[in-house]
């Protein structure tokens, strides 16, 4: 989307609009446009927001090989970096069979019988196909497969010959020379022509004896140049005819066999076949072995005089690439969507024979990184190959199963981070996110290296109640919301809005960009360092009760701590105010801290704690942060530590700011819990861990339900690395599009002589 890819496209019909039906009235409007064959790579550029040339090309049959000769010079003089070339053809009305039948050009059973004795006429055929074309240069510098190589191509007209619709066959020459030319080779140099070979007595002939004149000539011994078409296999597709046959030819040079044509038993009595060095391929055969790389040409002719030739060549080999193995993960996501639940259902069916035929991880990093996203979302996060399948066939079947994550992403949603505080700390946290992903290992360090305590020590050893005093507490939880943040923002998780709860408000303030991570340390430090040294005793207590219901009941001795939701609150101060207080309620339950925060208790720090922190620097936020007053104002810091934490309001203000997804920054989830009362029902609230899950494992599988809801996540970061393998294409979900406002008319084809065609 933006970028400066071309589409070109060829068509040929616009007989839509003209059936014998009655269009309902709400469509009139759009007949013009619907219809209209400049329209069709139009509306492909504007679907997908591509911003290079659009180009319709209508020269009959030879147009989508005309399409794919304009591409690839549009590439060649810069004026797409990408560019999608096709045709496709729809016959939804019988009038050509009609045309061509009182001509006497149709096939009366129905297959073209290209280049063959017993050609009696062309069968019709409908089609579409698209290729994706770049510079070669480009491709190998992005990455990009590489199937095969347009080495030249050419375009030119029969000019005044002997009949507007008949093909010329100096013409012909011409523009097999022209294409040689512009290649840089000659004739022999090609082991392979995919011919127009409509199978008409007419046409084939004229055909052959161009091919026989060029390609037949100076050619090594026993090399002839191989002849079919892919017509004998398809009929007829007509503004796709060129593509078709080009699909064919790249993958008989990927494979190195080439296929055989049909009906081709007796090559057609009307050509020369001894005036040059040509076979026609009634069996597959292996490619000849030249010793260089294999080459093919495609040929188009349209009814219009239009004549095109592209030659292809075997993709180069590219020299061996490194590519970083995809990080170990406790289990791998798997990523798929669609626009529809019954396409995500079956995309699931359509991954499952992949799962075992290549690395799961492999697999993994294939769907995150090379497929869109649609609405419908599903992540599989599969321990290994039987995982996966189990988890596969649940979604194809509409089941729940563990380590399926789903959702209906919602367009442009906002998420913000919500930082935890202290109370929510654990003895290890962090240790097997470092283990396991290097950037929280690398951000772990730059920030515990910045405190003077043994904080990791403390955080990673044994004693849990070291861990809980307040000046290790509170470091070690600003490292490691800091360090998961980093670890977040890697993955291009990244918040529109932050908000904290006490510490985490320090937290986020630093994310915001409020605070350097100096700044934020020495701040946390001080902070933890002065709370640490006040004299032991108080007490907290959570109540189930709104606020107006404690006011009333505070003193001089106890405070409002914090308003978690409209009814949780904490009251906070001398143990047996508070304890009065907290009999009052039938719900009340004390807190395990070592001191009463954010109350009177905490005033005798209040003076030193403001004199650190006016030697702070504030910068303005660059990320919104909900915060219950200014945050680049020292003051507001200092007021931070005494007053109540307004958690409840920061979630309203967030809510009202239109946030619908919240990611909880620390070791559980404690936050998502409390804001869930202060939030409708369809708002996401994810902690990035859980105290009792594995933290590799619950990080992956907060992101994946991120991911499902709408937030944009960067998998290629997660999985660190990984080899791209082939993949099911999508699963489009087909709609019958005639009007319904009544029933075309076009009569059974066969008064027409055609019969049923009968392909296998």
């Amino acid at each position: 989307r933006g970028s400066r890819t071309g589409v070109f496209a060829g068509i040929m019909y616009h007989d839509y609009s003209t059936a014998d039906v009655e269009f309902p009235a709400e469509s009139l409007g759009y007949l013009g446009t619907g219809n209209a064959g400049s329209v069709l790579s139009g509306r492909v550029s504007y679907t997908l927001g591509l911003e290079g040339p659009a180009v319709t090309v209508d020269t009959a049959c030879s147009s989508s090989l005309v399409a794919v000769h304009l591409a690839s010079q549009a590439l060649r003089s810069g004026e797409c970096s990408l560019a999608l070339a096709g045709g496709v053809t729809v016959m939804a009305t019988p009038s050509t069979f009609l045309d061509f039948s009182a001509q006497g050009g149709l096939s009366a059973d129905g297959r073209c019988k290209s280049f063959s004795d017993s050609a009696d006429g062309v069968g019709w055929a409908e089609g579409v196909g698209v290729l994706l074309l770049e510079r070669l240069s480009d491709a190998r510098r992005n990455g990009h497969p590489v199937l095969a190589v347009v080495r030249g191509s050419a375009v030119n007209s029969d000019g005044a010959s002997n009949g507007l619709t008949a093909p010329n066959g100096p013409s012909q020459q011409r523009v097999i020379r022209r294409a040689l030319a512009e290649a840089g080779l000659s004739t022999s140099d090609v082991d392979v022509v995919e011919g127009h070979g409509t199978g008409t007595p007419l046409g084939d002939p004229i055909e052959a004896q161009a091919l026989l004149a060029t390609y037949g000539q100076d050619r090594e011994e026993h090399r002839p140049l191989l002849l079919g078409s892919v017509k004998s296999n398809l009929g007829h597709t007509q503004a796709a005819a060129g593509v078709a046959a080009i699909i064919k030819m790249v993958l008989a040079l990927r494979e190195g066999t080439v296929p055989p044509s049909l009906h081709a038993g007796t090559p057609s009595s009307h050509v020369d076949w001894t005036a040059g060095d040509i076979r026609l391929l009634a069996e597959a055969e292996p490619w000849p072995d030249t010793g260089r790389p294999r080459r093919a040409a495609v040929s188009s002719f349209g009814i219009s005089g239009t004549n095109a030739h592209t030659i292809l060549e075997q993709a180069p080999e590219l020299p061996e690439t490194s590519e970083t193995p995809a990080r170990p993960l406790p289990v791998v996501p798997l990523v798929v969507s669609a626009r529809t639940p019954e396409a995500l259902r079956e995309q699931a069916s359509r991954l499952a024979p992949v799962i075992g035929s290549a690395e799961l991880a492999d697999v993994g990093f294939s769907l995150a990184t090379s497929r869109t996203r649609f609405e419908h979302r599903a992540v599989l996060l599969a321990p290994d190959d039987d995982g996966a399948r189990r988890a596969l066939s649940a979604l194809a079947h509409g089941e729940a199963v563990g380590g399926l994550v789903q959702d209906v992403a919602e367009p442009g949603r906002k998420l913000a981070f919500l930082c935890s505080g202290q109370g929510s700390q654990r003895l290890g946290m962090g240790r097997e996110l470092a283990a396991a992903f290097p950037v929280f290992a690398d951000a772990l360090d730059d920030v515990l290296a910045r405190f003077d305590a043994p904080v990791r020590e403390v955080l990673w050893g044994d004693d849990a109640e070291a861990l809980a005093q307040t000046q290790y507490a509170q470091a070690a939880l600003f490292a490691f919301e800091v360090a998961l943040v980093r670890l977040l923002e890697s993955w291009g998780v990244r918040p529109d809005h932050v908000a904290g709860h006490s510490l985490g408000e320090v937290v986020a303030a630093h994310v915001a960009g409020v605070l350097s991570l100096g700044d934020a340390c020495t701040l946390v430090a001080a902070r933890g360092r002065l709370m640490q040294a006040l004299p032991p005793g108080g007490a907290m207590v959570s109540l189930r009760a709104t606020e107006a219901e404690v006011r009333p009941l505070l003193t001089d001795g106890v405070s409002l701590a914090a308003v978690n939701g409209p009814a949780s609150v904490v009251v906070s101060g001398a143990e047996d105010e508070v304890l009065a207080i907290a009999e009052k309620f039938e719900k009340a339950k004390r807190l395990n801290v070592s001191h009463a925060f954010h109350s009177p208790l905490m005033d005798s720090m209040l003076d030193e704690f403001r004199a650190v922190v006016a030697e702070l620097e504030f910068a303005e936020p660059a990320v919104a942060i909900a915060a219950a007053g200014d945050v680049t104002s020292p003051e507001y810091w200092v007021r931070h530590v005494r007053e109540a934490v307004r958690f409840a309001d920061g979630v309203t203000t967030l809510r009202e700011a239109g946030v619908t997804a919240f990611l909880e920054i620390g070791p559980d989830g404690v936050l998502s819990a409390m804001a869930l009362d202060s939030l409708p029902a369809a708002a996401v609230l994810v902690p990035a861990q859980r105290a009792d899950r594995p933290e590799a494992l619950a990080l992956i599988t907060a992101v994946a339900r991120l991911h499902v809801a709408g937030v944009d996540v960067g998998w290629g970061a997660v999985f660190g690395g990984g080899a791209r393998v082939d993949l099911p294409v999508y699963p489009f979900q087909h709609r019958r599009y005639w009007p319904a406002g009544g029933a075309a008319r076009a009569g059974n084809v066969s008064s027409a002589g055609v019969a049923a065609a009968g392909h296998p």
